[in-house]
């Protein structure tokens, strides 16, 4: 989300702009809609291990391909709260501010709206920040049972909302409501990915280039060290050097980290922008867990269920036994037998088939706080290790008793639930922070290396708090404004006039 939405705001500034990835495109195959083949063989996620702080091994939730992550993203794209740029103060800690303002991001979540087609209704949420323009395209409309479910919500006096969602609904759009969007890819390009909204329409211009199946391995400097002079490339089969006048980090919070120590050198031996000792600290994935509600009684024929969203629970001060924040209730796409088989050993799947054709399904998602001890790390053979502990557990507890009270009162009384792990990390953030102060940040507000005046990070790595929403629209607005940074530092106009 951040090295596509970057290329694309620099397509026209005048600079060269040469794109290295990994992976290669995302094949269209049927394959991409089959739940067994994406849920149960993890046809698109390498087979790359990393360790845990206990020497074990995990998979990871990666996806190495042009758009990376958000090729089986569920299209989630809110605004963080106003708030959540200030100093929150949770049960288990402070959640620190942001080195920019709601404000300063403003009009750049406008651009990303737009450049991502969001649909969705500003102000049914109370939660909903302020805004200067509207969102480009109406709400995506509710299935019967999820507008039942809405209106017996509201009855308890909560506010559901529709969930800003990504997807190319307009009048002839390309999307299908299908059952196969959320942890899926989308055979039709109708789900607004990096690949298909910013890579592609970047690639049109003649100053764009791609590298597909390509590792970046490590970032080289100048001999006095105060500049990055370009990237060490496995291409091929062979290693390329590849010269640049800037470098952009965009690897996701993990990878970027990993690709930062992995180029330590003689003047920086903590790795590139590690003065602070702050590379790879801080790492948070939320907390999150799905809860599954089954009425028996009623059949749930929804195909695209995520259409709307309860944050009447996230900022606290509702509940008089626990008045802090808890955090963001949104459905899942609509679970089907083949995609619970990993999760339930032993039940048949015709079993499993009647539970999911009654069942509505949750992300119940809690802010996690930074804590320098949770960080990315490389072991002695440059194996990626992530040291990671949840906390403000009493946050996602609380938000999990709300949730289950929540579903009761609607009339699902049989309900599971499954608490995510370490290889649940679609959500990564944090590992190079940004800030104003050198000493207890990585990056500059513009997400530029303190240390080295031509490297940037652009991925949620940057994040000094993980606020408790889908970090996607966040990641995109940042790099619109970096982009603007960018074409100013390059001689071209930026789009929106940067704050001093």
């Amino acid at each position: 989300m951040g090295g596509g939405t970057l290329a694309w705001a620099l397509r026209d500034c005048g600079a060269k702009v040469l794109l290295i990835e990994r992976g290669n495109f995302l094949p269209n195959e049927p394959q991409n809609w089959d739940p067994s083949a994406v849920f149960d063989s993890n046809r698109y996620k390498p087979g790359e291990k990393w360790r845990d702080a206990n020497a074990g091994w995990f998979s990871p939730g990666v996806h190495y391909f042009v758009g990376g992550n958000t090729k089986v993203y569920g299209a989630a794209l809110p605004r963080l709260r106003k708030h959540d740029f200030d100093d929150v103060h949770h049960a288990g800690g402070v959640s620190p501010s942001w080195p920019i303002s709601y404000d300063d991001l403003e009009p750049y979540y406008v651009r990303a709206e737009q450049l991502f087609g969001v649909h969705g209704l500003p102000g049914a949420d109370p939660t909903d920040p302020p805004r200067s323009e509207p969102l480009p395209f109406p709400p995506v409309p509710p299935d019967p049972y999820m507008e039942d479910l809405g209106e017996r919500l509201r009855r308890q006096g909560l506010h559901p909302a529709p969930l800003p969602i990504a997807i190319d609904l307009r009048e002839g759009g390309r999307c299908l409501r299908c059952g196969t969007c959320d942890g899926f890819p989308c055979r039709v390009d109708a789900k607004a990915d990096a690949d298909v909204r910013a890579v592609r329409p970047a690639l049109t211009s003649p100053n764009v280039e791609l590298w597909t199946s390509s590792l970046a391995r490590r970032i080289t400097k100048d001999e006095r060290g105060s500049r990055v002079t370009g990237v060490d490339v496995d291409r091929e089969g062979e290693r390329v050097h590849v010269e640049a006048d800037y470098v952009v980090a965009a690897c996701g919070a993990v990878n970027s980290a990993a690709l930062l120590l992995r180029s330590a050198n003689d003047r920086h031996p903590l790795g590139l922008g590690n003065s602070s000792g702050l590379v790879g600290r801080h790492y948070m994935v939320h907390n999150n867990s799905v809860l599954v509600g089954i009425d028996p009684r009623r059949v749930n024929a929804t195909d695209f269920q995520k259409t709307l969203v309860v944050n009447d629970f996230y900022a606290g001060g509702n509940d008089a036994l626990f008045p802090f924040p808890m955090g963001n209730l949104q459905p899942i796409g609509k679970l089907q037998a083949a995609m619970m088989q990993g999760g339930v050993a032993h039940v048949p799947e015709w079993a499993l088939a009647a539970a999911a054709s009654r069942s509505v399904d949750w992300w119940v998602m809690s802010e996690d706080l930074p804590d320098p001890v949770n960080r990315v790390t490389l072991d002695a053979s440059g194996n990626i290790v992530v040291n990671w502990r949840p906390n403000n557990l009493a946050a996602h507890e609380q938000l999990m008793v709300h949730a289950r009270a929540m579903l009761r009162r609607a009339g699902i009384a049989i309900q599971r639930e499954q608490q995510m792990g370490i290889a649940t990390n679609s959500h990564q953030c944090g590992t190079v922070r940004f800030g104003r102060d050198a000493d207890t940040s990585v990056l500059d507000p513009y997400c530029r290396a303190h240390d080295l005046d031509n490297l940037y990070v652009v991925d949620a790595g940057f994040f000094p708090s993980s606020a408790a929403v889908n970090p996607g629209l966040t990641i995109a607005a940042q790099a619109l404004r970096v982009g603007d940074h960018l074409r100013r530092r390059l001689g071209s106009e930026p789009s929106i006039e940067e704050n001093a």
